[in-house]
């Protein structure tokens, strides 16, 4: 009996919508042995928040496999064996190299470019391409979308933001050019159906009287769906039938969150279309990031918690002053404790995207084993406007190209592009040189 087999990139279809489908049995090539599963593709993500770190509170004392997480990393413990902490890194151009203020600025344009912005809040930015773009170059043609950009404040890329540095430094750190950046999408419900929308103009032309969430994507290619169920094994029909559940939940909590925004009282400026509880919406775009690498429909993205400079509050760990003015904390312990909540509420919330991605299965695998997920800073001590030892967790293994399980303390000043350079190696992107980059950073190579 011939064995029904699948095509990685197929897509379900129907009435102006697409539902691109996560890896199954049946996508195994039939000529593998019986052992064998499918290669997952490799993925890799940029996480960014602002303000730095209280560092010695983030840095673990001792270097090697067996050390401890520090107070602030805690929340890491689940993970520990899947990710580096990486000490000692630098992005030496968010310094200000004679053009004055504007550290918050840079620290997000160098980020991932490890360039040099040039100074200005008119038109003429430049700065250089950052390191997701460079991927998103070689091996975005592989996947429906070449790169996603995702994040929680809206931006500006007109205006002075940080001391005549236009706003576009402090609200990107994707550049496709060193002109270009990539604008980040803050609205779930938008980003959502950049992922599952239709190319079709028009199908989608004729779709607009509806609301789209009102009927669910999913009921749009259920005939499509049900076809293909009736050739699946019982495996794959399982993991068809778990993917599609996380799919309709995804889209219940966009609608409730959206709802429950919309009663909030009125004098309490929210984000246009977005969760009124800030952690709920932190998770919701990490949970549109993860399905997004779940059905392969990018292996490319970046994620600003917040742009550079950000002056949030964070009343659910009882900080009502604002993120950046604590950040010059001038060594008062009550604003140090506060910053210390506010890191730390950061890094549960990729606790919870790093425990999503290892509860997807890919074969024997998870979709956190073939992921690398970069979260940090472009500062270290946003006190001193430190751009040295930054503040670096790099999770996943990679699809084995990364040996995580470490500290690894660079002691000597390190450039961050030489991680990036590893890192693109990894995905099959690579290159000679990227930015400041002074070779490749082979310390976290399995």
């Amino acid at each position: 009996m011939s064995r029904f087999t699948l095509n990685r990139r197929t897509f379900l279809s129907g009435m102006g919508a697409a539902v691109s489908l996560p890896l199954l049995d049946a996508m195994t090539p039939s000529i593998a042995s019986a052992a064998g599963t499918a290669k997952a593709p490799v993925r890799m993500a940029f996480v960014f928040f602002p303000n730095g770190a209280i560092m010695p509170s983030w840095k673990p004392a001792e270097a090697g496999a067996n050390y401890q997480l520090s107070e602030t990393l805690a929340p890491l413990a689940e993970f520990k064996s899947d990710i580096n902490v990486v000490t000692g890194l630098a992005q030496d151009n968010g310094r200000a190299k004679g053009d004055g203020p504007g550290d918050h600025a840079r620290c997000a344009s160098t980020y991932l470019t490890g360039a040099h912005p040039y100074k200005t809040s008119g038109a003429d930015i430049r700065v250089g391409v950052s390191v997701d773009q460079v991927a998103a170059d070689r091996i975005g043609k592989q996947t429906r979308l070449s790169s996603l950009e995702l994040g929680t404040e809206r931006g500006r890329n007109a205006g002075n933001c940080d001391s005549g540095y236009s706003c576009a430094y402090s609200s990107n750190v994707s550049w496709k050019s060193a002109s270009l950046p990539m604008a980040k999408e803050i609205n779930p419900r938008l980003a959502f159906e950049r992922l599952f929308g239709s190319g079709d103009q028009a199908a989608n032309k004729r779709n607009t009287q509806r609301n789209f969430f009102r009927r669910s994507i999913l009921d749009l290619v259920s005939q499509d769906a049900a076809n293909l169920q009736k050739q699946l094994g019982r495996t794959d029909r399982r993991k068809v039938e778990e993917y599609f559940t996380s799919v309709r939940e995804l889209e219940l909590r966009i609608v409730r969150a959206e709802q429950f925004a919309n009663v909030v009282r009125p004098d309490i400026k929210l984000p246009e279309e977005a969760p009124a509880d800030f952690q709920e919406y932190v998770r919701l775009m990490y949970d549109l990031l993860a399905l997004a690498f779940q059905t392969d429909s990018t292996r490319v993205a970046t994620y600003m918690l917040a742009n550079a400079g950000s002056n949030r509050t964070y009343s659910m760990v009882n900080v009502n002053d604002g993120h950046h003015q604590l950040s010059h904390h001038r060594n008062e312990q009550d604003k140090i404790d506060k910053l210390k909540r506010i890191d730390k509420f950061h890094v549960s919330q990729f606790a919870y995207f790093l425990g999503k991605l290892k509860n997807i299965k890919e074969g024997e695998r998870t979709l956190l084993d073939n992921c690398m997920i970069m979260y940090g800073s472009g500062l270290g001590d946003g006190n001193r406007h430190n751009h040295a030892d930054l503040p670096i967790v790099l999770a996943g293994r990679g699809g084995d190209t990364i040996k995580p399980g470490r500290h690894l303390d660079l002691k000597k000043e390190t450039p961050l592009n030489n991680l990036f350079l590893t890192m693109l190696d990894g995905v099959g992107a690579q290159v000679k040189k990227l930015g400041d980059s002074s070779g490749r950073l082979t310390a976290i190579q399995a």
